[in-house]
């Protein structure tokens, strides 16, 4: 039996495995498929080409099972032999698969970088964070520069920027700004000075401590041998209660296991992966 067909049958079981329920599923599916048959033509069409059109071997996978296999991978982070043995193919073949897969399900998120394309009407406020530093293994080169001395760990990092939306009449969260990676060394600020990202004027722009000096709002710093006010500690207790939401959220993102344990792919393809993800939060809790 189709492996989607058969897990489908358990909506529990189904977001367990993928952090999705299957109706979100679905939606990708409809969003995916004319990308993937484009892909798809433009791979038979290449003049690298050896075989004829219809030569070789046929995918064993349909497109659906295919995206179950990724979304069990970054939610479970398991081993492609692992995937492999479940899917029954062979565990270079999940490679080939989930690869392109990715890059397409990047295309659906559209996740950006820098120039963030929200109306004013539609954000409220945004919270500017280096995200989580996630380890990754010990680096063959320039260690040090991927040695994180908050997390004592070589780590890769992302600035992600989260906003509180009007949607309908309610307020909710979204990632709407993913960053390219950073070495672990680099620190907030330098980050945030570099990424240069554009966000709709006149809203409030929220960050910790560890972008003081730039143009976000920030808590109230005690000074050396000198106490807050009283007014200091209330605005500093409110500030902390708008910036829970972003620890929520990021909370949210670690369900799926590749962005919370030790990252053992190449790094490269950690953006792709973290921005992934943000759409698939966006997807879930939006």
């Amino acid at each position: 039996m189709n492996k989607y067909n058969k897990i489908k049958k358990s909506a529990q079981l189904f977001r367990r495995f993928t952090g999705i329920t299957v109706e979100k599923f679905e939606e990708i599916v409809k969003e995916l498929r004319p990308k993937y048959d484009e892909w798809n033509k433009k791979r038979l069409n290449n003049k690298n080409r050896k075989r004829k059109i219809g030569g070789g071997n046929k995918f064993k996978l349909s497109l659906k099972e295919k995206l179950l296999m990724l979304l069990m991978y970054y939610r479970l982070y398991v081993t492609h032999e692992f995937l492999g043995f479940i899917f029954d193919i062979d565990d270079s073949n999940v490679g080939r698969d989930i690869k392109p897969l990715a890059q397409l399900l990047a295309k659906i998120f559209k996740i950006p970088e820098e120039r963030v394309k929200i109306s004013e009407e539609e954000i409220i406020e945004a919270f500017v964070t280096d995200g989580t530093e996630q380890k990754i293994e010990r680096p063959g080169k320039k260690q040090k520069q991927w040695y994180s001395g908050k997390k004592k760990h070589h780590t890769i990092k992302h600035q992600i920027i989260i906003a509180k939306i009007k949607s309908k009449n309610k307020e909710k969260l979204r990632i709407i700004s993913v960053s390219k990676s950073f070495k672990g060394k680099v620190h907030d600020k330098p980050i945030y000075e570099q990424t240069k990202v554009i966000l709709p004027s006149n809203i409030p722009k929220n960050a910790d401590m560890g972008y003081l000096g730039t143009d976000l709002n920030i808590p109230i710093k005690k000074q050396k041998g000198k106490e807050l006010t009283k007014e200091e500690k209330a605005y500093n207790k409110e500030f902390s209660s708008k910036r829970i939401c972003v620890e929520h959220a990021l909370g949210k993102m670690k369900i799926w296991k590749i962005l919370a344990e030790r990252y053992r792919n190449n790094l490269g393809s950690h953006s792709l992966v973290f921005k992934n993800i943000a759409g698939l939060h966006n997807l879930m809790f939006n």
